[in-house]
């Protein structure tokens, strides 16, 4: 299994170890089993000094075996800390694109789901490894005892194994389906939490979801883990019948063929006794690793950043005057909406409003920005300098943030990742009229159930504590009451500018256009900047407004 071989290369030591303790654990089962047949069944020794020895022999079998499970068990621990740590650090260092392609739902499946089966198959995999070094040990012990019988026993016990897996391996098809299924459920129960009011509204909406799209994933997923438990429990019980039939088979063996004494045939059968319930456990534990590997492939089909331990600084660019965007060209990975070719100047300290309908491109215009997103074509230069691979960090770290899928975070932090300046923090709150809703312990916010236009005064907050040189405001004024939305144009977009901050907001207020030093517009992909006539026809019902209100 390609799992086991990833921990083998990053814990080589520690599963020699391991393996090491299993083999001894192995060796010392045996040697009770030796024990038992040559001075309790062979020599029938009646000394009294027989039991301290047998016992001592149990309680260190009984160590060993323990040790050697707990250690396998923390190495599985420790492997799945690791695996899920590095996951989560290749999510934050994949591209944005990548992320939205591959979408929340499967992501978060796997870190639930496919983390978690991982993290079982390792509590189970002691009983595996116990198993085959068991058996093979086993194996070795009964040839001494009866070359000519262990043949026998072996072709048992190898038509039991050959029908176990054959069984096991219907398990793991249908685990390999459940494992896509569920990222269709985590898709359904998204739907069904973030719809929840538009469901509770229209309860025929509510009803086709869950008949049509919730029933018919759950109902595929019932179908294949029934059928996943019915050949598990069928390899189950597969193994033991089959075990219980390899000790008949050796009183048989001994008995009616005279290939050996009764002592032997008793060996063998308290070997096999003694082999029979590592064995099961190790058929048991097959489904478990199998659902691992599943999980641990489709890990891997995410196709995410690689691995990096470190978190780098960049070195951020100041005292810049000019970002320019030549011929920018991006589209999405199905090509049915193409953005560009953009070009368009920045210059430090401007306050420049980007309007725009619906799906016009504008986000996608301010991801492009922000180098969230990469263009197919075209360049992004700084003060006359191409942005490229080797400096995007340094060029992101000039941006902050409020997108319209705002996230709110919970630590006010300077640019340089240290708790804000609480001054800057309490001035800013009174500033968004919100020095009575938030609660502050340090720089920790502790109340983020928020409504809409109090989240998006937080984030604002948030942005504004990081210090960066550009402050990006994607459609910020559309959950503001009127009143605070005069003061966000009036106010406080000018104390911005006032700050030294470069803002590029995204607006569909045409009332406040007038407080912008440039307006451009997104039409179809296309950019292009109004000017003159353009630009008071596009505040012409405004100022019309304006002269009524007068």
């Amino acid at each position: 299994m390609e799992l086991l071989r990833v921990v083998y290369r990053q814990y080589r030591w520690p599963f020699i170890l391991v393996i090491a303790l299993s083999l001894l654990s192995a060796a010392l089962g045996i040697g009770l089993i030796a024990f038992i047949n040559r001075e309790l069944i062979v020599a029938l020794n009646a000394s009294l000094l027989v039991l301290p020895e047998f016992l001592g022999l149990l309680l260190l079998l009984m160590a060993v075996t323990l040790a050697s499970q707990l250690a396998l068990t923390l190495l599985g621990h420790h492997f799945v800390y690791r695996l899920r740590g590095e996951f989560i650090k290749r999510i934050l260092d994949t591209k944005v694109e990548r992320i939205e392609q591959i979408g929340s739902a499967q992501l978060l499946a796997g870190l639930t789901s496919d983390v978690r089966n991982i993290t079982i198959a390792f509590v189970r995999l002691p009983e595996l490894i116990q198993g085959i070094i068991l058996t093979l040990g086993s194996a070795a012990y009964l040839a001494w005892l009866s070359p000519q019988m262990l043949l026998v026993t072996a072709v048992w016990v190898a038509i039991t194994i050959i029908g176990g897996w054959l069984l096991v391996s219907k398990v793991y098809r249908h685990m390999a389906s459940l494992r896509d299924i569920e990222d269709s459920l985590y898709a359904d129960y998204q739907t069904i939490i973030e719809g929840r009011k538009e469901l509770a509204l229209n309860r025929q909406r509510a009803r086709l979801i869950f008949e049509t799209v919730y029933q018919e994933d759950a109902r595929n997923y019932r179908h294949h883990i029934v059928r996943a438990d019915t050949f598990h429990l069928s390899a189950v019980n597969w193994s033991n019948i089959m075990m219980l039939g390899a000790i008949g088979l050796v009183f048989f063996m001994a008995n009616s063929l005279g290939w050996a004494n009764t002592a032997v045939a008793a060996t063998y059968s308290l070997t096999l006794l003694f082999l029979r319930t590592p064995l099961l456990s190790a058929v048991g534990a097959l489904p478990t690793l199998l659902t691992a590997q599943v999980a641990f492939n489709k890990l891997n089909t995410f196709k995410l950043a690689d691995y990096q331990p470190d978190f780098t600084v960049p070195p951020v660019a100041s005292n810049w005057k000019t970002l320019e965007l030549r011929d920018l060209v991006f589209h999405y990975g199905d090509h049915w909406f193409e953005v560009g070719p953009i070009s368009m100047t920045l210059k430090r300290g401007e306050l420049v409003f980007l309007i725009g309908g619906n799906g016009s491109g504008k986000s996608t215009l301010a991801m492009l920005l922000t180098g969230l997103y990469q263009p197919v074509s075209g360049q992004i230069l700084l003060d006359g300098k191409a942005i490229d691979a080797d400096n995007l960090e340094s060029y992101r770290s000039l941006f902050s943030a409020v997108f319209t899928d705002v996230h709110l975070f919970d630590r006010l932090i300077d640019n340089q990742g240290e708790p804000a300046d609480p001054a800057c923090v309490q001035a800013w709150l009174e500033r968004l009229k919100m020095q009575d809703k938030i609660k502050l312990a340090g720089n920790k916010v502790l109340n983020l159930k928020l409504s809409k236009g109090q989240s998006k005064r937080l984030a604002l907050l948030l942005a504004t504590a990081e210090q960066r040189d550009i402050l990006l405001l994607d459609e910020w004024a559309a959950d503001q009451d009127p009143h605070f939305r005069r003061i966000f144009y009036r106010e406080l977009l000018p104390w911005l500018q006032e700050m030294g901050k470069t803002i590029f907001a995204i607006s569909h207020d045409d009332h406040y256009f007038l407080h912008a030093d440039r307006l451009l517009e997104m039409r179809e992909g296309k950019l292009g900047e109004l000017t003159g006539a353009e630009r008071e026809l596009a505040t012409l019902d405004a100022v019309k407004r304006t002269d009524v209100v007068s």
